[in-house]
């Protein structure tokens, strides 16, 4: 059984992250401090709200360089995935985790702010999207990545125009929707981030 970390940053869908992780089939531990990682075979950094409390949160608990040496599967989630970025527009710009090259900017051309409700990712063959039939998820932003390097794109979605959705830099992973709230299409990819943390544990 994968042993998943969910860090506790003050985001309001922890509870509902960690429960679509056990029904993914993993052991999950919420950790606030880096004493509370323990020995993951992943780190999952969900997300609800805005990059700058998300940051000051992560700074005043001792998390921001334990999660920039981890080298293992990370995923982040929402807000979670713009934090693997190096800066957001957001909250007057905010220097973020800087684990992928890129800025986080306010969707352009979008009907109405914030996106909130269902919409379609167009995704590549990755992992990530295995067994996903209808890969429709559910989203709650404003706010989405633009990477430096093109490649590491794996979902995009139209919201006024596209925006970047899901990405995937080695073994770091994000996605802009809410799998916890996506119903099957949504435990599937987290089962399938469970499934990649147990490959990388045998491995190691």
């Amino acid at each position: 059984m994968s042993r998943i970390a969910v860090v506790d940053h003050g985001a309001g869908n922890l509870v509902s992250v960690a429960q679509g992780l056990r029904r993914a089939g993993a052991e999950v531990t919420i950790a606030a401090h880096p004493a509370d990682l323990g020995e993951p075979d992943g780190i999952v950094l969900p997300g609800v709200g805005a990059t700058g409390a998300a940051m000051a949160r992560l700074r005043d608990a001792g998390l921001v360089e334990p999660l920039r040496r981890w080298e293992g599967p990370l995923l982040g989630i929402c807000v979670g995935m713009q934090l693997l970025f190096e800066r957001s527009a957001e909250d007057d710009g905010v220097s973020c985790l800087g684990l992928i090259g890129g800025e986080v900017r306010r969707l352009n051309g979008a009907p109405l702010l914030p996106h909130i409700g269902w919409n379609d990712v167009a995704a590549t063959a990755d992992p990530l999207f295995d067994g996903v039939a209808s890969p429709t998820f559910y989203f709650v932003h404003s706010f989405a990545p633009e990477p430096e390097d093109p490649a590491v794109v794996i979902g995009t979605t139209d919201y006024g125009g596209p925006f970047v959705s899901a990405v995937r830099a080695g073994s770091r992973l994000g996605v802009q929707f809410h799998p916890e709230r996506s119903g099957s299409a949504g435990l599937a990819v987290l089962a399938n981030f469970v499934a990649s943390c147990s490959g990388a544990s045998r491995a190691a």
